[in-house]
């Protein structure tokens, strides 16, 4: 080696053992040049002044630039290609928090888009489409540091206000205004190094994410609004997570623990009896020397209306004294602050009559025992009792929860006012009659008075976080729930009528709604334009299944005004935007307007209103442009587009909003509204919702498992909705093809077995595989309105009732492949009468109990 060459070597030889390198062939702050990391050069990142070297304790802010004290500086040398970087925060818009670049010697690069499991870019939303906000009556918000939007598990115990109901809402910006679909799946990037550790305060700083919400799906949720009781399967409430008493969304007891001679019981079983209450057992072994058989059986029977009934039951072949505690707590904290973490500890109690009370500043609640317990410690919390069972006997006692100012719960459901029939089903499926009679229960729990309007009735989205009014499924459910009668539809229409906006703004007319998440694909859409559709169109079939004249009459104007903010929306377009304006052209939303638009001309022609003849119209342009627009060819036959952007670029993904196409409406003389698709379209998307790709074989995923972004957890990317797949079942059994509604249907029945026939808003969409069981979604409601009233409409489909009261007929159109078997349903409610029918192995149907004045119509 020449002298030139061992003077370069010694050198850097030096310069290695004074500077710091780690050994990460991808360190911000190295150029490796395909060496090994310890040969790597330093790279200066901008033109600065260097101050202090890179290592893993010091990791490098972007922008900033390092190198090692008392070394020369090395030669600057320009970047080529992005930096591999720790994803950075992001905020709620979606978009990266580092709104400037980092500055890479004369080139300028921004963070790199953050990847998702499929190697797609995750697409970029615009500002608040995926975060926007939802004013709450009790003005909850479970992240206070992010907006708050109806995303399936968004809570609310009063009527939920929309941002088109408030002026200082907007409905778009300019961002929404140039919204275009995700780019098309690229290649996967490689991984990213993992940001260095070291001290706290060094580490990059952020936003901090959102709450996570207390699991949902391994409590026991008895339901009797506005009463709640919710409880973990060990049947002691510990004040752990969601656990106990609440009353219109405060927690008025969040523990309640018994021991039994100084002992806890141990839990043998937990489960619900009803939706209002749950049994749970427990044994103690308490007698000396009597092995390891239990002596004691301790049940407790809890109910959502506040009380506890605690029964203890001796086996034990000689007399016992039992010293019986129980410890009492509660927060007083609101349903929002403990989803949110921010409970808050225990208040002190005081001894109150016969039980102990609680109090802070938004109120107070207390504790009462029957019999009265023979010492109180309030310090402690804590209650006593001392029994004397002799060989077989029984003893027990009460606990009555009470929030101060409150009388007793008085659920709406177990009134003899409940405006749902008591139907029952019967038939060859073992799961027919059970599901039936566990969703008119559940629909019974979440039942609510309009509390200015105390006859008005309507459904609670559903336990535990949506126990209010949220407009769009609260008339979903009572469409579905029709064959139970059509009082809970009109309670629910007068309910929202009210809430209607008038004025001459470009918003009157419309029933406000929250936003809702669209998944990875779409901006959130406005839950408001869907009830403003659906508001005619439960009209015109709640008029078909009875409503009296008097009442339609009186509804009658408020669904003009929906159909005129419908015409005003489009205006001289074709289609209608979601939100307004300016928003995406979604499928699911020109199905909602083509029904709305269709049902309401047929319900103005009844009452000799105008305006019929235009809507009609309208909806055959939008007909004849649908099917040739937002239909995408491909190799496998096509598929009806999700969405169309602003600039005509249709978004492709198949997903359960489809179904939505085949829901077209109920007409006069016992006719299916005329839908959106062709008969070949129709076929086609039958085919592709029976397939595999988005049949899980316990239900419809809401979308395909070869779509980007498909999670099968992602309540809008892959999660089993269950009334998206009742309808599909409805739908696709009125327009024939009884096979993909055949499987869809014993799918979902075989998902109630194994949730015990209660079903739950969502769970996973996960493959059906043998011996398995479908995986619960831990923020899903259960009970929840749209999954309670699937279960109505799923069997009511099988029969096919197609009423027309005004005409005086029924017709009926019965599954002909008769997939689960014989099945009768009793009880059900036409023309304000009840109504049984019986499908037949054959598919035959006949009524077995009808009004006198009907008409069976072929």
């Amino acid at each position: 080696m020449s002298d030139r060459w061992k003077c370069v070597a010694q050198g850097w030889s030096r310069l290695r053992r004074r500077v710091a390198v780690p050994a990460r062939r991808h360190s911000v702050g190295f150029r490796a040049r395909g060496r090994d990391p310890e040969q790597a050069r330093p790279v200066h990142l901008s033109g600065g002044t260097p101050d202090r070297a890179v290592s893993p304790q010091h990791p490098c802010p972007a922008g900033a630039t390092h190198r090692a004290p008392n070394t020369p500086e090395p030669r600057r040398v320009q970047r080529k290609r992005p930096l591999h970087q720790p994803t950075p925060p992001s905020t709620d818009d979606g978009r990266s928090a580092f709104a400037t670049s980092t500055t890479v010697g004369q080139a300028s690069v921004g963070p790199p888009p953050r990847a998702t499991a499929t190697g797609m870019s995750e697409p970029r939303f615009p500002s608040g489409s995926r975060h926007t906000s939802v004013a709450l009556e009790h003005g909850w918000n479970p992240t206070p540091d992010q907006d708050q939007e109806d995303t399936g598990s968004s809570l609310s115990w009063d009527r939920e206000r929309s941002a088109s109901a408030t002026p200082a809402r907007r409905s778009s910006t300019p961002a929404e205004q140039d919204w275009a679909p995700p780019p098309a799946p690229s290649r996967p990037s490689r991984p990213r190094s993992p940001a260095p550790s070291g001290p706290s305060q060094n580490r990059p700083s952020g936003p901090r994410g959102p709450a996570a919400l207390p699991p949902a799906h391994s409590v026991i949720i008895c339901v009797a609004l506005p009463g709640l009781a919710i409880s973990n399967d060990q049947g002691q409430l510990n004040g752990h997570g969601l656990e106990g008493f609440y009353r219109a969304g405060r927690r008025v007891l969040s523990r309640c623990q018994i021991r039994i001679a100084g002992r806890e019981p141990l839990a043998v079983q937990a489960r619900t009896t009803a939706a209002d209450r749950a049994r749970f057992v427990a044994t103690a072994r308490v007698s000396q020397g009597g092995g390891p058989d239990p002596d004691v059986v301790v049940e407790r029977t809890r109910h959502a209306d506040g009380t506890e009934r605690i029964t203890l039951h001796s086996a034990a072949v000689r007399p016992l004294r039992l010293p019986v505690e129980v410890a009492l707590g509660t927060d007083l904290a609101d349903l929002g602050a403990i989803a949110s973490g921010r409970a808050g500890p225990e208040l002190p109690a005081s001894v109150h009559d016969s039980g102990l009370r609680w109090s802070c500043a938004v109120g107070g609640a207390s504790v009462t025992a029957d019999p009265p317990p023979s010492d109180a410690l309030a310090s402690a919390g804590l209650l006593r009792w001392e029994f004397d069972l002799p060989p077989g006997g029984t003893a027990g006692l009460e606990l009555r929860v009470r929030l101060d100012g409150a009388g007793p719960v008085r659920a709406v459901g177990r009134a003899a006012t409940s405006p749902l029939a008591s139907a029952h089903a019967t038939g060859d499926h073992s799961a027919i009659e059970p599901l039936l009679d566990t969703s008119i229960d559940d629909l019974q729990s979440l039942l609510l008075r309009d509390p200015a309007h105390l006859t008005d009735i309507h459904l609670a989205a559903g336990a535990p976080w949506r126990c209010g009014l949220a407009p769009a499924e609260a008339l979903v459910a009572a469409r579905m729930t029709l064959p139970l009668g059509t009082r809970l539809a009109a309670g629910t229409l007068r309910t929202l009528a009210r809430t209607q906006l008038r004025g001459g703004t470009a918003q009157s007319g419309m029933i406000p709604g929250p936003r809702r998440d669209a998944g990875a694909h779409l901006p959130a859409g406005c839950t408001g334009t869907e009830a403003t559709l659906l508001f005619p169109a439960l009209l015109a079939e709640a008029s078909r299944w009875g409503l009296s004249q008097q009442e339609t009459e009186e509804l009658l104007p408020t669904a003009e005004r929906c159909l005129r903010w419908l015409r005003a929306a489009v205006g001289e377009g074709t289609y209608l935007c979601d939100p307004q304006p300016g928003g995406p052209v979604r499928c699911e939303t020109q199905a909602h307007a083509h029904r709305a638009a269709v049902l309401g001309a047929d319900l103005l022609d009844a009452f000799d209103r105008p305006g019929g003849a235009a809507l009609r119209q309208w909806a055959g342009e939008l007909r004849a442009a649908f099917r040739e627009e937002f239909w995408v060819e491909d190799r496998g036959g096509g598929r009806p587009a999700a969405a169309c952007a602003p600039d005509g670029r249709l978004v492709p993904q198949l997903g359960a909003a489809a179904v939505h196409l085949l829901d077209t409406g109920l007409l006069g003389g016992g006719e299916q509204a005329p839908g959106l698709l062709d008969r070949a379209q129709t076929e086609q998307l039958a085919r592709l919702l029976g397939s595999p790709v988005m049949d899980s074989g316990w239900g419809l995923r809401g979308l395909g498992t070869k779509e980007a972004g498909y999670n099968p957890f992602g309540h809008r990317t892959g999660a089993v909705r269950v009334h998206e797949t009742a309808i599909a079942v409805a739908g696709l059994s009125a327009a024939g093809y009884e096979k993909e509604a055949g499987s869809l249907l014993r799918g979902l029945l075989a998902a109630a077995e194994t949730f015990g026939h209660r079903l739950p808003e969502m769970y996973a969409g996960e493959q059906r595989t043998e011996g398995g069981a479908p995986l619960p979604h831990p923020a899903a409601c259960r009970p929840a309105a749209t999954a309670a009233a699937a279960g109505v409409l799923l069997l009511s489909s099988l029969a096919g009732i197609r009423p027309d009261a005004p005409a005086g007929t029924v017709t009926l159109r019965p599954v002909r492949s008769a997939p689960l078997g014989e099945i009768g349903l009793t009880g059900l409610r036409v023309a304000g009468d009840p109504f049984s029918v019986r499908v037949s192995r054959l598919g035959l149907a006949m009524v077995e109990e009808a009004a006198g004045s009907l008409q069976l119509r072929s």
